[in-house]
């Protein structure tokens, strides 16, 4: 009896040791046994071939020749005073600063201005504003207009009005 109950459970053992996905491992062995990868091979690397500047004789465009004779005074015509102490509101650009309301004292009507880094400022008729030496000229309830000197690309100078609208 106990040879027979032996017999039995090595043949129960026996059928347990074959796999159930025996059929999905044949599949994957035999799906890429005729296929082969194909890779590119690496484009050629052309070498690089530096450029000698030699026109010595023709104008250096990083250097600005005409800004420095505008800054003597030489050049006349229109032209930002260098010489002037620079406010606060001059180190942002324009398209930074925003108009956030109005303050009445008076005949004066005076404007704030929130700056990039969180700060109020209150800026009157004639107060420099922007990075293109702009200067107030027109302060109402709605607008801020703006004076700029801006230099062109022959370095002269000439001007420009901007308008900064409240914010709502």
């Amino acid at each position: 009896m106990r040879t027979a109950l032996m017999l039995i459970l090595a043949l129960a053992l026996s059928a347990c040791g074959q796999s159930e996905f025996s059929d999905l491992e044949e599949f994957v062995k035999n799906s890429g046994a005729n296929l082969r990868g194909k890779v590119e091979p690496v484009p050629e690397v052309k070498p690089y071939e530096p450029f000698a500047y030699d026109d010595f004789d023709l104008t250096d465009p990083f250097n600005p020749k005409k800004m420095e004779i505008s800054r003597t005074g030489k050049g006349g015509g229109l032209q930002p005073d260098l010489n002037r102490r620079k406010e606060a509101l001059e180190s942002f650009p324009l398209e930074g600063l925003q108009m956030v309301g109005t303050i009445r004292q008076g005949d004066n009507i005076y404007a704030l201005i929130k700056a990039p880094d969180n700060t109020l400022y209150r800026v009157v008729r004639g107060n420099h504003m922007g990075q293109n030496f702009g200067k107030i000229v027109e302060i109402t309830e709605q607008a801020i207009k703006i004076r700029e000197l801006v230099q062109d690309s022959t370095g002269d100078w000439t001007e420009k009005t901007s308008t900064l609208q409240l914010v709502n």
